[in-house]
């Protein structure tokens, strides 16, 4: 059956191959050339479109897959690791497994907001039920250039009202997430996706494909045009032409995707199935080849046979379409039409396109005339792999130089910084934007947005209590990855980590979105070996691995990067008890600091401090030691087990008076502060005072605790060696703290609550 000759899809003139068609495809005429080689003969226009979509770095990850080898990814309870399925799994105990995975739609997202930003939350949610798990939350990370600027709040309210306008309709609760804004991301917004799914660990499905003679069979909505070209789309920076390429977006349906997914759950368990897979990004051309690959396989398929909505479609529009709210199941032979009858009474289409043969190849048909035909392996294995070399940028030396005295003269006093903190766009009230979102949607949420970490609890497969809670988080800093790449990296890990602990959770594992820009200029490169290297030690030392993830490159707009903006989603558990508050729980309550407290001005490097009241991003972040990071969470989850924290709350952006101030707005409950500010000798008093408040060193924890447990916490952080510093008593209305903070919580929450608000409306 192999083709001697290119073949021509029908009505094809003869295919030139150009930069043009070429750049269509994101592929390079090197990259080309080898294509040639490897298959011995020039590809038609449909193969050249199969390799495009296959060796994208959307798909193939051919800048970054040498580098993800340097993550963990193994542990006592890992399932199933990074590119094993779809997304990561694992083991909570008493045989159930919590399944996750992060993903980015940034590209979509800057050329058709609304329908980006949905599409992006209905193929992470696919990702997860096509492995047998009930979806069960949704977070999200979110990028956005400053809102003064109209586009900028035109992005803004179309991405949060898809996400929103989504996962809604799934019945999928949003449960976390977080909002940034720089300029970096005007022309390039990020919008990085992550959803949990929960099942018993034994009804795991595959997607492997490894049965010769099974039917492959597409079901769910019909084929169209959309999304053609949204892997390589993808994989290629924004410019003034990137509006072209807005029929690359993909149109969603979530009332479809509703009935999908419970069609979907309900197989899983009748023992009708050998592989089930999304359809996502590159659709029918790389659901089928990964399946055969991993199955050993190959698939012959006639495009004839899918289902469209439009007319007149080719073979290389059907295999390179989009179209959401897809999937593609395998099923056993002899129960081929039971599958079909389960999906027609959820109302969906399930249509027979070809079936496994023992050929390991993706064998395209038109009929009974082949159009395509590549071994497997060649969209796999053979997807090039570049290691380039990284350069660090020049600018950083002199970034790490700056000269923290340049700032007096113009030093805000304390209680006014505190006021322009909070009401800043990237620490104020995020309320304005969850309230869009579901947030109690199966009724298991005990700690939803706007804390450290979301918590749920979970029930077993009989919908019974099971004492088990799981934490949820994702976090990033992008400034302090810029500034030092390899301490940004882990202090994502760190800080992750670090809120599912305040929950009361033991982090288990996490799923990372790399979000950088080209990677073939040496600084970008440079930005992404090294905060992967990062994140790398991070999550060994914390013992969290990465499980899995997705790389998003090409994040640049008319030649200029973003940030590099490693995003990482945390899952923590607890069991046997309830889960730590974040705000202050009662009058008379000790606050004490669990971490260095220290008045040293490099704490201000790469602060938000830094960046909100002066403008300045520049200074060398402080540096995180993951040994103190680790007794710090080893005593901190002790503490929580003990019974002896009312309340705990990260110490990270906007430093320790922020921390204090969030603790107070949350619960109404002001508090009178006890502790001196730290002196740090040679240092301006005011500008020490400053970065005592608002520095933001690492491995710091806010907690609160009943008076009589003092000893014991003391006692506790001593045997861990972590520093524990009193800092003052819940009570009263007002924060004062440190000399300087006096100021009404009813002020405070006014500045917190309002500041996202009267950006939108500047």
């Amino acid at each position: 059956m192999s083709l001697d000759t290119p073949p021509l899809v029908a009505d094809e003139a003869p295919f030139v191959v150009d930069q043009r068609a070429l750049d269509e495809v994101a592929l390079s005429r090197q990259e080309y050339d080898r294509i040639v080689e490897l298959l011995g003969r020039a590809p038609n226009r449909l193969e050249l479109g199969l390799f495009g979509a296959m060796w994208s770095e959307h798909c193939g990850y051919k800048n970054s897959r040498p580098l993800l080898k340097r993550f963990p990814s193994t542990g006592s309870r890992v399932l199933l690791q990074v590119g094993a399925e779809n997304a990561g799994a694992v083991d909570i105990g008493d045989g159930l497994a919590i399944v996750m995975k992060i993903e980015s739609h940034n590209h979509p997202s800057a050329i058709e907001p609304y329908q980006g930003a949905a599409t992006g939350v209905g193929g992470i949610v696919r990702d997860i039920f096509t492995m047998g798990a009930r979806p069960i939350a949704l977070l999200d990370s979110l990028r956005f250039g400053p809102l003064t600027e109209p586009h900028n709040r035109y992005l803004f309210h179309g991405i949060v009202g898809g996400i929103g306008g989504y996962g809604n309709c799934l019945g999928i609760p949003t449960v976390a997430g977080e909002i940034y804004f720089d300029a970096t991301y005007s022309g390039n917004p990020l919008v990085n996706a992550m959803c949990v799914g929960q099942l018993e660990a034994d009804r795991l499905i595959s997607s492997r494909a490894g049965h010769v003679g099974a039917p492959v069979m597409v079901v769910g909505a019909a084929t169209g045009r959309d999304g053609i070209h949204g892997a390589t789309f993808a994989s290629v920076e924004l410019n003034e032409a990137s509006e072209e390429r807005r029929p690359a977006v993909q149109v969603g349906d979530p009332f479809t995707e509703k009935l999908l997914m419970e069609a979907c759950l309900e197989l899983r368990d009748t023992g009708w199935l050998i592989g089930m897979q999304d359809l996502g990004a590159a659709g029918l051309t790389s659901s089928t080849v990964e399946s055969a690959h991993k199955g050993g396989v190959g698939i012959d398929l006639d495009t004839l046979k899918a289902p469209r909505r439009e007319s007149g479609m080719t073979p290389y529009e059907v295999m390179l379409s989009e179209s959401q709210e897809r999937m593609l199941v395998i099923p056993k032979p002899e129960h081929a039409d039971d599958v079909r009858r389960l999906f027609a009474r959820w109302g969906l289409r399930c249509d027979a396109i070809g079936q496994v043969i023992a050929e390991p190849v993706i064998r395209v048909r038109e009929g009974e005339r082949i159009v395509a035909e590549i071994p497997t392996a060649l969209l796999t294995d053979a997807t090039p792999a570049y290691t380039r070399e990284g350069v660090q940028p020049p600018e950083l030396e002199t970034l790490w130089a700056f000269d923290y005295t340049t700032l007096l003269g113009r030093l805000p006093t304390p209680n006014e910084a505190l006021l322009r903190l909070l009401a800043s766009s990237d620490l104020c009230s995020r309320e304005d934007v969850y309230r869009t979102y579901d947030t109690m949607l199966g009724a298991n949420t005990l700690i939803g947005p706007g804390c450290d970490a979301a918590v749920l609890r979970i029930r077993d497969a009989n919908d019974q209590e099971t004492g088990k809670r799981i934490a949820l988080t994702t976090d990033g800093n992008a400034r302090l990855t810029y500034l030092d790449p390899f301490n940004g990296g882990a202090l994502a890990v760190a800080e992750a980590a670090r809120n599912c602990v305040c929950a009361g959770a033991t982090p288990l594992a996490l799923t990372n979105c790399l979000n950088f820009g080209a990677p073939e200029k040496p600084g970008v490169y440079y930005q992404l070996s090294r905060a992967i290297d990062g994140m790398a030690a991070a999550a060994r030392a914390l013992e969290t691995p990465v499980i899995s993830g997705n790389v998003s490159l090409y994040n640049e707009s008319y030649g200029a990067p973003i940030y590099p903006t490693p995003v990482v989603g945390m899952l923590g558990l607890i069991e046997g008890r309830e889960p730590t508050p974040s705000a202050f729980q009662a009058e008379g309550d000790v606050v004490a600091l669990l971490g260095d407290w220290s008045a040293d001005p490099a704490d201000l490097g790469g602060s938000t401090y830094l960046a909100t009241i002066h403008g300045v991003v520049a200074g060398r972040p402080p540096q995180i030691d993951l040994a103190h990071e680790r007794a710090l969470h080893q005593a901190t989850l002790a503490a929580c087990a003990a019974g002896l924290l009312h309340s705990a709350h990260d110490c990270s952006d906007g430093g320790l008076a922020v921390a204090l101030a969030e603790c107070c707005i949350w619960s109404g409950l002001g508090m009178q502060g006890e502790a001196e500010t730290p002196t740090l000798n040679g240092n301006d008093p005011m500008l020490a005072r400053l970065a005592a408040l608002y520095g933001e060193a690492p491995s710091r924890i806010v907690v609160s605790l009943a008076p009589e447990k003092w000893d014991a916490l003391a006692e506790l952080m001593g045997q861990h060696g972590v520093p524990l510093t009193r800092l003052g008593v819940v009570g009263g209305d007002r924060l004062r703290f440190a000399e300087t903070i006096d100021a009404p919580i009813a002020v405070l929450y006014d500045a917190w609550r309002g500041g996202l608000r009267r950006a939108l409306e500047a």
